[in-house]
């Protein structure tokens, strides 16, 4: 159903949504929209670092001392 939308009827939608909510609406609407988008950004990096830094911990060295002095 929305695959024939189009550049047209994306222009109809944004000049309804702007006439019904006006420009004061939508504009704090997008910058909430923003910082959403920073914040689900952020939590993905932090996320990732984090599962990084766990392999990181667990690919230590794990011979055995005995072992270690044979090199």
């Amino acid at each position: 159903m929305l695959n024939n939308i189009g550049l047209p009827g994306l222009l109809l939608i944004a000049v309804v949504v702007l006439v019904l909510f006006g420009k004061g609406k939508v504009s704090a609407l997008m910058g909430e929209v923003g910082k959403g988008i920073t914040a689900f950004k952020k939590g993905v990096k932090d996320g990732t670092e984090e599962i990084e830094k766990a392999s990181a911990t667990s690919a230590r060295d794990v011979t055995p001392e005995s072992e270690k002095d044979k090199a």
